[in-house]
């Protein structure tokens, strides 16, 4: 029997939910905060299901069988409250970041903060977390022993389902909360893939050497390592870093255009929308000036290594950000500026 949904309950979980937040979230944690009310509830609870899934899926250690069975298991959840109460037992083998699996032990609070949203957003987002579980399940078992991207389209299918459904899931909840105008939501329909594809390439750069040594998945498409020389089997291997630099080269140009893409979605968005274009805003200057930083480097290539930028920069770029939002002349000129050179306040306002 599942545990009753009484306000108490839906207050420790919203309380569990904006806790954890912080510890698993890389890029959204602070822009899933600026959004208030039954918006910001939504955009929460969708983020840390999504999470859930991810954390299942990026267990290196755990047989394919039973992750693509727990992502199944997940998903149901969304549908039946005891199964929702009874998963964190199911999942208890599930290994990974600290953080992480302490979200997926709650996964029955998070569920039931799901249950408290509005039929709109419960529908919204219960839709695409199925849509994200049944693709990295389908992913798990065509990968049994461990991701290993093959072809670019194959890429492409692969942050659609982890990436790509996100931008949709948002995309809705904006429309379900008012956010956008039905004249302006087409043209940020065509956009919104590319919006969660971009952060998520940009993403896969920066921690290239991570993913191999802690999560067993190579993402960077063996097609491609072939053409340049390399292989996924040397990916890693010193002899090989310039061929494989070449290959992720061609990476970082898909990157550049997708996240273009993003951010013309980003522009779209009514000036109206202040939080939402806040929430939008922080992960893809981060997402440039990391992308800038990766066009520099092998450091994703080297054992042990991943691509950072610049806590300074961090907060330079988020004061900026958050202060141009009113203005897209202003925001290309900000974008214009990390695109070049490492951010400084006012740098890219002044000139």
């Amino acid at each position: 029997m599942a545990a009753a949904d009484t306000p108490e309950r839906i207050q420790e979980a919203e309380r569990f939910s904006r806790e954890v937040l912080p510890a698993v979230s890389r890029t959204f944690a602070l822009s899933v905060q600026l959004l208030r009310g039954e918006l910001g509830r939504a955009v929460l609870c969708a983020y840390l299901l999504c999470r859930i899934a991810d954390t299942i899926e990026d267990d290196g250690h755990a047989a394919p069988e039973d992750k693509a069975r727990l992502l199944a298991e997940f998903v149901a959840c969304l549908d039946d409250a005891a199964a929702a109460d009874a998963f964190p037992a199911r999942a208890a083998g599930i290994r990974g970041d600290a953080a992480h699996v302490r979200l997926l032990q709650h996964t029955d609070l998070v569920c039931a903060l799901f249950r408290s949203l509005t039929p709109g957003s419960r529908d919204r987002v219960a839709h695409w977390v199925r849509e994200m579980g049944r693709g990295m399940a389908a992913f798990t078992l065509r990968h049994p022993l461990g991701l290993r991207i093959q072809t670019v389209e194959e890429y492409r299918e692969y942050c659609y389902y982890v990436a790509g459904t996100v931008g949709c899931l948002l995309t809705e909840l904006w429309r379900e909360h008012g956010q956008v105008p039905a004249a302006r939501y087409d043209a940020l329909w065509a956009r919104c893939t590319r919006f969660g594809e971009a952060l998520q390439t940009v993403n896969i750069l920066k921690d290239i050497a991570v993913d191999v040594e802690r999560e067993n998945a190579i993402y960077v498409p063996e097609c491609t390592l072939q053409a340049h020389g390399g292989s996924q089997a040397t990916l890693l291997d010193p002899s090989h870093i310039a061929a494989n630099r070449a290959a992720v080269g061609e990476f970082i140009t898909l990157a550049w255009a997708d996240l273009d893409e993003a951010f013309e979605y980003l522009l779209l968005l009514p000036r109206r929308a202040l939080s939402v274009r806040a929430f939008c805003v922080l992960p893809l200057l981060y997402a440039y000036a990391t992308l800038r930083e990766l066009t520099r480097t092998d450091a994703m290539l080297r054992s042990g290594d991943a691509v950072k930028i610049s806590r300074a920069e961090v907060k330079s770029l988020m004061v900026a950000g958050l202060g141009a939002l009113s203005s897209n002349a202003l925001l290309r000129r900000l974008v214009a500026s990390v695109r070049e050179r490492p951010f400084t306040p006012l740098a890219a306002l002044v000139r």
